[in-house]
């Protein structure tokens, strides 16, 4: 999302910002594009050379004492100067009474003016938390997300293939389901993307012949999660025996969700193999991957060795030289 309406802050229910209004309530559709909250400093002494006009203003304490000390007049002045620089709204923290030259000045400029009890450093903390969480790149996808071993795996496969079939078995294994059918991602940075279930379906899953069941209900709050990172792209197709499948896995392939390469593995699905637990070694040989050992590249080396180091097993010996 680039941008978000001022107004959606006053909706915040889980970040405890705990807005209210005190003016400039015509002003509330204005836009906040950046994650980044200014402290106006030198800004109120008249120099908007660094002023950004998409981010949320604060005044705290050391704000709000330096307008007290100003003449009636001069406080007017310099808060109409400073609020037509087309900011998109002012906070101020702490509890503290707005005054009225600031209160007529925010209706005058169309600027809202909040007021939150933190004080500044617990509120810019909160506000750059929501505004990274509603102002990140983000989409939706069509598969399950489970945390197996710790390990976030996405389930993507055409539809009827069994994603919601392996899942169920999964967390009957005690793994724990973030969401099925509609993942809502986010890119939190450059290199990390999370999902979650949608507020409508979260916890629930789809079995065909069963209907809609709740997991949290079924298996109490430890089998469920609300948001994990994606680490594994895990990609069930079905099994044709004139496809080539890797035996190895030398070269890792790479599935990209919002910019970001997540490794992907492809895993054909035919009666008789047991998906659960390829699942789960899975996430058992990316934990190993991530303290450095790599089971495919070891063996390959270790085979390079062997052939090297054997005559009878050079590449290209032929068995009459």
């Amino acid at each position: 999302m680039d941008a978000i309406r001022v107004g959606a802050l006053l909706d915040d229910k889980t970040f405890d910002l705990r807005l209210t209004l005190a003016a400039g309530k015509q002003g509330l559709s204005r836009r906040i594009s950046s994650t980044r909250i200014q402290k106006p400093g030198l800004v109120l002494a008249g120099f908007t050379e660094y002023l950004h006009r998409e981010r949320v203003q604060v005044f705290g304490n050391t704000e709000m004492s330096f307008l007290r000390t100003l003449p009636v007049p001069q406080a007017s002045a310099m808060l109409r100067g400073f609020l037509t620089q087309d900011v998109s709204c002012l906070v101020i923290t702490k509890g503290l009474e707005p005054t009225p030259e600031l209160l007529a000045a925010a209706d005058e400029a169309g600027v809202p003016l909040l007021r939150t009890p933190h004080i500044s450093s617990t509120f810019i903390e909160q506000i750059q938390d929501y505004l990274e969480d509603v102002l990140t790149a983000q989409t939706s996808m069509h598969g399950v997300l489970l945390d197996v071993f710790g390990v976030g795996i996405l389930l993507l496969g055409k539809s009827g293939i069994g994603k919601s079939e392996i899942a169920l078995d999964l967390v009957m294994r005690g793994h724990r389901l973030v969401a099925d059918d509609i993942i809502d991602v986010k890119r939190k940075t450059a290199d990390a993307v999370f999902g979650a279930g949608s507020e409508i379906i979260k916890h629930h899953m789809e079995i065909r012949g069963l209907g809609i069941i709740n997991i949290k209900d079924l298996f109490g709050v430890a089998a469920i999660r609300d948001r994990k990172k994606i680490e594994i792209v895990l990609e069930l197709v079905e099994w044709d025996p004139t496809v080539e499948y890797d035996r190895l896995g030398v070269d890792e392939r790479t599935h990209r969700i919002l910019d970001v390469d997540v490794p992907l593995l492809q895993v054909p699905v035919r009666p008789g193999r047991n998906m659960t637990t390829i699942i789960e070694v899975a996430a058992r040989n990316h934990l190993l991957k991530l303290q450095g050992h790599h089971s495919a590249r070891e063996f390959q080396e270790r085979l390079n060795r062997a052939i090297a180091l054997s005559p009878g097993l050079r590449p290209g010996a032929t068995d009459v030289e």
